[in-house]
Formats: C-alpha cells, sequence, structure tokens
C-alpha cells in the first residue's frame, strides 16, 4: 500500500514552491544577493524557519517607517546617482567607452545643411507662431546635425587632373588619359561612328545610366551606355531635332520635323502632341512634370506629363526660337533671341520675368550651372560671356573665341564645356560655388565632325558629345557629383524601386503657379498682400475684428463705482496709451544731431542772431 510522502524529506512545500516561481533572475548590473553571504546554507530547505531569509539589522535611532500592505515584493537598494554620472558608462560586455556621448559636429559643417536663417525673426509674433517657429528652428538643428555626420558615410571623391610642374592640363589627350586610369574608367570612353544618319542630339537619364541619341535622318536608339546594353532602336523616317528623357528611363520625348512623339524604352509610340507643332528644343523640368518646347512659331509651350495637359503657351514675340536651356534652381526657362537678349520665362505670367542684353549680334547657346547663380551665353559676336543672376544680371567674366561658341553645358561641379565647330573646349573654377575662369582651358579635344550637341553625365565625369561623325563620350575628371542620393537619383534601382519612386514624385509635385525667380520668396509673408485684404475686410464689415476693445472699467463695491471714479479710471487708462504711442514715435524717428557751437573766449552781442 503506498503512502504519501512526507513533506519535509522529498517534496518540497507549497509555499517554498511559490517562492521559487516569483524569484526573479539576477542581471549584470545588480548586487549579488546571495544566501551564502548572509550565512545561510546552502543545501536543501528543511524546514519552514530556515529557509526564511535573514533580514537586514536596522539602526538604533534609524526611523521605523512603517509595513505597507499593498505591496510585499522585496526592492533591491538603489545605487546613488553620484557614481552613475561619476563611473564611465560600460557596455554589455563590460568594456568601457573611451568616447560617450554624441559625436561632435564642427560649425561649419552643420552651417553647410541649413536652411533657416535665425536673424531673421518677426517683430511683434504671437505666442502660438513663435512656439511653431521654435519647433521648427529644433527640427532644422537636428536635421542639420544628422546629415553633417552622415556625410562621413561618403566616402567618394571628386576627380581632378594634374599636370606636372609647368605642364599645361589642356594639351593632356583622351588617350593619355585612358591609359591612366582604371579599367572601368576607361570603358566610359568610346566612339559611335554613325556618320549615315548624322549629326545627333544626346540626352543623359536623371540617373546617369542611359543614353538617348537621336540623328537628324531619323534615327533614334537609346542604351544602358555602363554595359552597353542597347534598349531599344528605331527609325522614325523624319528629321528629329531634339530628343529628351521624361522623369524616367521608361518614357522618351522626341522632337520630329512636324510634331512632338513619346517613345518608351520599347521604342513604341505611345502620344503624338499635334498642338506642339514644329519644334526645335525641348526641356523637362522634373519636380513640375513640365515638358517645355520652343518652337520655329516663336512659342514657348508647357505640357504637363501626369496628366497630358498644356499648361501654357506664351509668345516670345522674337520669331524663331531655336536656344533653350532651364534653370535648375527654379524652373526658370531661358531663351535665346536674335537681337543679342536672353528673356527668362514662367508658365505663371504671360511677359518675361526678365530681359538681359547679353551680345551686340544674335545669341548663339546659353547654358545655366546646377546652383543657379551662372549664366553663360555665346553670340555671333564670338564672345563667352559668364552672368551673376543672383538679382544683378551684371557679367563676370567675356572672352573671346576665334570661333564662336554653337553649343554651352555645366556640368555638376560647374565645368564649363563649350563647342566651337570641331573642337570642345572646357574651362574649370575654384571649385563648385565658383564661376568658371575662361583665362586657360582646362581640356581640349578635336573631333571628326562638328559639335551639334553637348551634355554632361549627372553623377560621372563623362562628357557626351553628339557631331556628324556620331557620338563620342569624353573622360573629364571632377565634373560630376561623387556621391548621389538614394532615394533620389539611384542608378542601381530596380523596376520595383523605381515604380514606387514614381508614384511619390506624382504626390510632391510641385504646381506650376509657383515657378518664380526667387523661390525662397514663397516663404515670406507677403505684406502689402496682407494688409490690402485686411483694408478689403474692414470695408466689407464696417469694423476691424482685430482691433482692440475700449477699456472698460470693473465694477466695485462701497460705493467706488460713482460715474466720476469709472470716466477718471478711463481717461488714465487713455492717457497710458497715448504715452505709448508718443514714445514709440520719437524712438522712430531719427535723432537730430546738434550742431557744435564754436568755442569763444569771450561772449558777443551779436550772438543773439546766430542760428
Amino acid at each position: 500500500m503506498e503512502t504519501a510522502p512526507k513533506p519535509g524529506k522529498d517534496v518540497p512545500p507549497k509555499k517554498n514552491r511559490l517562492q521559487a516561481k516569483k524569484k526573479k533572475p539576477r542581471r549584470y548590473w545588480e548586487e549579488e544577493t546571495t544566501l551564502t553571504a548572509a550565512g545561510a546554507s546552502p543545501g536543501p530547505p528543511g524546514n519552514k524557519k530556515r529557509n526564511r531569509e535573514p533580514r537586514p539589522q536596522r539602526p538604533k535611532n534609524a526611523n521605523i517607517a512603517k509595513k505597507s500592505r499593498v505591496s510585499r515584493k522585496r526592492q533591491l537598494p538603489k545605487k546613488p546617482r553620484e557614481r552613475r554620472n561619476l563611473e564611465p558608462q560600460r557596455s554589455v560586455s563590460g568594456a568601457q567607452d573611451p568616447f560617450p556621448g554624441p559625436a561632435p559636429v564642427p560649425v561649419e559643417v552643420a552651417r553647410k545643411f541649413r536652411r533657416i536663417d535665425k536673424s531673421k525673426k518677426l517683430p511683434h509674433s504671437k505666442s502660438k507662431t513663435r512656439s511653431r517657429l521654435e519647433v521648427a528652428e529644433a527640427e532644422e538643428e537636428e536635421i542639420s546635425t544628422k546629415a553633417a555626420r552622415s556625410e562621413l558615410l561618403l566616402a567618394e571623391e571628386p576627380g581632378f587632373l594634374e599636370g606636372e610642374d609647368g605642364e599645361d592640363t589642356a594639351k593632356i589627350r583622351q588617350a593619355d588619359i585612358v591609359e591612366a586610369v582604371d579599367i572601368a574608367s576607361a570603358a566610359k570612353h568610346f566612339d559611335l561612328n554613325l556618320r549615315q544618319f548624322g549629326p545627333y542630339r544626346l540626352n543623359y537619364s536623371p540617373t546617369g545610366r542611359h543614353l538617348a541619341f537621336g540623328g537628324r535622318r531619323g534615327h533614334v536608339a537609346t542604351l544602358d551606355w555602363v554595359t552597353k546594353r542597347l534598349m531599344c532602336e528605331i527609325n522614325v523616317m523624319e528629321a528629329v531635332r531634339d530628343i529628351r528623357f521624361l522623369h524616367s528611363e521608361a518614357l522618351l520625348a522626341v522632337a520630329q520635323n512636324r510634331w512632338l512623339h513619346i517613345y518608351d524604352n520599347q521604342g513604341i509610340e505611345l502620344h503624338c502632341i499635334r498642338r506642339c507643332d514644329r519644334v526645335t528644343r525641348l526641356e523637362f523640368l522634373p519636380f513640375h512634370f513640365l515638358l517645355a518646347t520652343a518652337s520655329e512659331t516663336g512659342f514657348l509651350t508647357y505640357l504637363d506629363v501626369s496628366v497630358g495637359k498644356i499648361v501654357a503657351a506664351l509668345n516670345a514675340r522674337a520669331g524663331r526660337l531655336d536656344v533653350m536651356t532651364k534653370n535648375p534652381y527654379n524652373a526658370v526657362i531661358h531663351l535665346g533671341h536674335s537681337n543679342g537678349t536672353v528673356s527668362l520665362w514662367s508658365p505663371a505670367m504671360k511677359e518675361p520675368l526678365a530681359k538681359i542684353l547679353c551680345h551686340r549680334g544674335g545669341v548663339r547657346a546659353v547654358a545655366v550651372d546646377s546652383t543657379g547663380t551662372y549664366m553663360a551665353t555665346s553670340g555671333l559676336d564670338h564672345q563667352l560671356k559668364i552672368f551673376d543672376l543672383r538679382g544683378t544680371f551684371q557679367p563676370l567674366g567675356a572672352r573671346t573665341l576665334p570661333q564662336g561658341a554653337g553649343h554651352l553645358a555645366f556640368s555638376q561641379r560647374g565645368l564649363l564645356a563649350a563647342g566651337m565647330g570641331d573642337v570642345v573646349n572646357i574651362w574649370a573654377g575654384q571649385g563648385k560655388a565658383s564661376p568658371p575662369s575662361l583665362e586657360q582651358p582646362y581640356l581640349t579635344h578635336r573631333l571628326s565632325g562638328h559639335v551639334h550637341g553637348l551634355h554632361f553625365c549627372p553623377f560621372e565625369d563623362v562628357l557626351g558629345v553628339g557631331h556628324n561623325g556620331g557620338v563620342t563620350s569624353m573622360l573629364v575628371p571632377g565634373a560630376a557629383e561623387p556621391n548621389f542620393d538614394g532615394l533620389e537619383s539611384n542608378p542601381y534601382r530596380s523596376q520595383k524601386q523605381r515604380q514606387e519612386w514614381e508614384v511619390k514624385a506624382l504626390l510632391e509635385k510641385v504646381p506650376a503657379e509657383l515657378i518664380c525667380l526667387d523661390p525662397r520668396a514663397l516663404a515670406e509673408v507677403d505684406v502689402i498682400s496682407l494688409e490690402q485684404e485686411k483694408k478689403e475686410r474692414i470695408e466689407r464689415l464696417g469694423y476691424d475684428p482685430e482691433a482692440k476693445a475700449p477699456f472698460q472699467p470693473k465694477p466695485k463695491q462701497k460705493g467706488r463705482s460713482s460715474t466720476a471714479s469709472l470716466v477718471k479710471r478711463k481717461r488714465k487708462v487713455m492717457d497710458e496709451e497715448h504715452r505709448d504711442k508718443v514714445r514709440q514715435s520719437l524712438e522712430q524717428q531719427p535723432q537730430k544731431q546738434e550742431k557744435a557751437k564754436p568755442l569763444r573766449a569771450r561772449p558777443s552781442a551779436l550772438d543773439r542772431f546766430v542760428r
């Protein structure tokens, strides 16, 4: 017959079993509280009294706190805060951090990424507006600090070309550069012999991975120029005057002899836009999804490719338009005319934003750098000029060329390329934010035919040249930005990533009405329009709803609310307001400087007539 085991021998008591379940594992940062340190035996529990942990002895003079009836959980002794601050920070492995805290950021590097000017403050801003501005400034400060820290991850550096002591870099040939660089960079230099369909116009995709070119005799082709993989090749059986990629490499706009046609990357015609006829030049504005066209009839047309509608059709009243470029900074279109002027256009205005007299003869080519600061023009007077677009529109430099430059192009880092006949000259400056120096060319290259198109490849030190003999890819060290933004222009993106980017870009599309000379003015308050709206509102309502209510004294007890006392208190408040207005008007008026009287030894009777 089986008997139940006694609780003291084999099976532990029920209370001890519950205590074993409630016991928490010791962490590495907690102090060791073992039973052996208190003098208890490590063996199995014998009876109830031996299982109890010894209580710590309290000092005699200590105040005895009352026991809490709500929580019976054992509390561990807390570490003092002073020790936590004094001790160095330790990792999980126990090693000390030799550089505690966040990494310091240089002030000059963080200033480069700031967008808000803290020097400009509202004179009389409300508390709610002031709090919003403080939150925006704090967010901008945090973002600029993070951007300055992440700049360390940009491992690529811009290239450069240096000659030996006293050697002119313009005498270095492309063959010498190909021999000096690595195999991957040398493969970027190539020549396409296409004499039977030339001359050619070309364009690189926004990511810099794909190349499209079109010949005057109808030849149109697109390829991945890095891997040399042909995407499509067709003959439109019509003269091709210009060619442009749209927001991605999947769509291609071709200005043919009669109308504007849209093709996909397989060479299939998607649209034929007959309202844009006899187009000579094309430009695409990626943030606005606008395709700008210049025609022989003198019209500048803006086509919204996201909805397929024409936003604006502006008559330049200057005859045939065959010189056009865009400003990447503010999306303003620059048109060159035969009378030597360059006009700046926006789809929101029917008249040009500005007109600049650049040359004595007709304008042959116009180019604007990536920062929107400098504009280069060339004319029939064989002059090459650099203009400042920061409100002054004054020439910064000029150079007379033996042959007038027919084509101009700026790179991402401010290099200027000019095509003169069958020669391409490239000038370099001190940096990205400085204008190119026209004293001595940086590189020179001679081609097998006359130049008809120039375009720098984004994020690659490559210059694409279209000429009578085909297409040439030149190596230009230091032309492009070495690091790209993977969320904006990723040359290695997949088809799924491109589709997601298109959806986000359409959601963030900028309206065409916001195109202006100074885009920073959009973030400022239009004081004139605000005052005009305030006056119209007062006239419509008959009173000013924002005016300060007149002072009404509160009634007082014990006979102090008589009519005389109320009038006296009102008059006192009115006098204080009047004093404040007079004090403010005196502070705003310029202080008159008293004329210093000449010092004389003795006063004269004629001093009364001196004013």
